[in-house]
């Protein structure tokens, strides 16, 4: 009888999710031996060439794509069947894997194939992920899409951790070859699922689509947000806290390779408190009840956490409150990921998500890059030379310590700390004015 009813129970919980689970299970995992691939191919590309730089324009080359195209990749979206889309999209970017087998194997592979492939791949996975985002709205009950983002975010934040730690681990005792060969097999999986075992509704609303030019499709992603106001200032908001957090991250490495007690194996242990955060806080999210108001709920959980990661990542000298720092700076993103999600679900018609979600990417995301080029031009530009004048001695040197670096890099190796100190001060200083934007808006 127990047992009875907690199948009950069960069914009444996770009723009607079969096929998002199958979807889910199999895309996570074709995710992660992606991931794993692109990992170890930068593994491989920094051992033939020993530059950082070439191996920075694999990222480069997957994300412009993303960037620039994700405007018109969500209108495409919107006018195709979203399951065919799906499968040619994982079919190319399999296909660019193979490619890069090939190469290797016949010993023929060069960085700018690689670049190619890559930009390849990144266009195809621009095309695919808003396809992607409405199925999985056409095949989830409304009531379960706080338990479906939490879901997704705690496949991410696992993928997230794994697929450093597998990667290297095949690329180091395997070879290449061998995590090319568990990437495509990861695609199989996925590909056949998708194809026999989930069945996505037809929707009737994308006959619409289909005789709008192609660039009122274009267009009417952009009207729609510009209509709901709403919508388009969290997604500027998000903006702008994409453009503090990698800001920061720009500085990171060199905040903790500096200090006495830092180094790689540290940075390594800070960074992956972010991943181990992100998945306890996907956890969280699946069981949480809906809150009241998901908008305070996605700009407070942004405003404790960033502000109390920076600020203790700034201000303290010890490892283990930098992981405290990088827990309570990733632990609620899932919160505010699983909220931001509901509301777009809820709020955007079906028929116009895939434009919407892809105009969406481009203005939420754009800001990443500029965020990390502002952290070092601050460092370089403007901290350093503050802490290095005269006006800097009293406070600001009691404060954040002294010194003078002539650049970024000189910076981690004299071991001096003054200068990330300040511009984590900065960033709380960013956030705050981002903050308080979003409440003048939100009156």
């Amino acid at each position: 009888m127990h047992c009875e009813c907690s199948m009950q129970g069960l069914r009444t919980l996770y009723g009607g999710l079969k096929p998002f689970f199958i979807l889910w299970s199999t895309q996570s995992l074709s995710q992660l031996g992606s991931a794993m691939t692109s990992f170890a191919l930068s593994l491989w590309l920094y051992e033939q060439t020993g530059s950082a730089l070439q191996t920075a324009l694999l990222s480069i080359c997957s994300y412009a794509p993303y960037v620039v195209m994700s405007i018109f990749a969500g209108a495409l979206s919107d006018r195709w069947d979203k399951k065919k889309t799906m499968l040619v999209c994982d079919t190319f970017a399999a296909c660019t894997t193979v490619a890069v087998l090939i190469l290797l194997r016949t010993d023929l592979l060069r960085p700018w194939h690689m670049y190619a492939l890559n930009a390849i791949n990144g266009l195809m996975n621009t095309v695919q992920q808003p396809a992607s985002d409405v199925a999985m709205t056409m095949i989830t009950p409304k009531r379960h899409y706080q338990k479906v983002s939490g879901m997704r975010s705690f496949s991410n934040s696992l993928i997230t951790i794994l697929n450093p730690v597998l990667a290297t681990a095949v690329f180091s005792f395997a070879g290449m070859d061998v995590v090319i060969y568990l990437d495509l097999m990861t695609f199989a999986v996925a590909f056949f699922a998708l194809l026999v075992g989930v069945k996505l509704p037809l929707l009737t609303e994308g006959e619409a689509s289909q005789k709008e030019s192609f660039e009122v499709t274009v267009k009417s992603g952009l009207r729609y947000l510009r209509d709901n106001r709403l919508i388009l200032v969290l997604i500027l908001f998000l903006a702008g806290v994409n453009f503090v957090a990698s800001a920061f991250d720009a500085v990171l490495p060199a905040l903790i390779l500096s200090r006495e007690n830092g180094g790689e194996t540290v940075l390594g242990t800070v960074s992956s408190c972010a991943g181990i955060a992100t998945l306890l806080g996907s956890i969280i999210v699946t069981i949480l009840p809906a809150p009241k108001n998901r908008i305070r709920v996605i700009y407070l959980t942004m405003l404790f956490s960033l502000g109390t990661e920076n600020f203790l990542l700034a201000f303290s000298q010890s490892p283990v409150l930098w992981c405290v720092g990088q827990i309570i700076g990733w632990i609620l993103v899932p919160l505010m990921n699983a909220n931001l999600d509901v509301i777009l679900r809820s709020t955007i018609p079906l028929e116009l998500q895939g434009r919407v979600y892809s105009c969406r990417n481009t203005l939420q995301f754009f800001t990443i890059p500029l965020g990390l080029f502002a952290g070092g031009f601050l460092v370089d530009h403007v901290c350093e030379p503050i802490m290095a004048s005269d006006m800097a001695r009293g406070l600001l040197t009691d404060l954040f310590g002294q010194g003078k670096c002539i650049s970024f890099y000189d910076y981690c190796r004299v071991r001096k700390n003054g200068c990330p100190l300040c511009f984590g001060v900065l960033c709380l200083g960013q956030e705050t004015a981002v903050f308080y934007c979003l409440n003048v808006f939100l009156r």
